[in-house]
């Protein structure tokens, strides 16, 4: 079973900064890695993924202002967050995504103030 552990959350004032990290209990090597996030109701919303290639893939609402990237030696995922914003609260999920395969981590809560 592969284990994903996020990490990096926590209470920021609106305009602020946040980088979450997701580290994975095995290679991430030929594996596609992201993060969603779930607000106040129970749907996970696309954020952001890299491919094993780092191509990286954006939700339209944060492609200005968040930055996926990945760390292949440390088997792990980055979402550095900037400019955030009321609407970025949540709890974000890393995912590990490959050929017939899909793990999620328990989640990190980021809460914004105003």
């Amino acid at each position: 079973q592969v284990q994903l552990v996020e990490s990096g959350g926590g209470v920021v004032q609106a305009g602020g900064s946040l980088r979450l990290s997701c580290v994975a209990s095995r290679s991430i090597d030929s594996m596609s890695m992201g993060w969603y996030r779930q607000g106040s109701g129970n749907v996970r919303e696309f954020i952001a993924e890299i491919s094993s290639a780092t191509t990286p893939n954006y939700a339209d609402r944060v492609k200005d202002r968040f930055t996926i990237s990945r760390d292949t030696a440390k088997k792990s995922v980055y979402l550095q967050m900037t400019s955030l914003n009321a609407e970025d609260t949540g709890v974000y999920f890393c995912r590990m995504r490959g050929p017939g395969t899909s793990y999620w981590g328990e989640g990190t809560l980021v809460t914004v103030s105003s």
